[in-house]
């Protein structure tokens, strides 16, 4: 269940993510298979070879992406990994608003 997304976010989430940017989103998230983890971000992108290049530098492997008919191509990222690339991508805002910081619990 996501929630904690504005419909101008995510619209500009899918604007630029159709541009071809690699785009961040993040969103309150609840889901039973990851307890420990209270937000995700979706780093997505319309040009999926631009994708798998991108999570490459991540170590990510192209399997990851999560390729839904109706949606966008993305990788899921929580807990550590989404910090660091928060921070590496500069996404101060996303860090901030959703208490990522590593100071406070996510």
């Amino acid at each position: 269940m996501a929630f904690g997304v504005k419909r101008a976010e995510l619209e500009a989430w899918k604007k630029r993510a159709d541009s071809g940017e690699v785009a961040f989103l993040t969103h309150y998230w609840l889901d039973d298979r990851f307890p420990d983890s209270k937000t995700v971000t979706k780093a997505a992108c319309a040009d999926i070879e631009k994708l798998e290049a991108w999570g490459a530098t991540y170590g990510f492997k192209p399997e990851w992406i999560d390729k839904r008919h109706d949606g966008y191509p993305h990788y899921d990222l929580f807990g550590e990994i989404q910090r660091t690339v928060l921070k590496k991508e500069g996404e101060w805002d996303q860090l901030e608003r959703f208490h990522l910081n590593g100071d406070d619990e996510c």
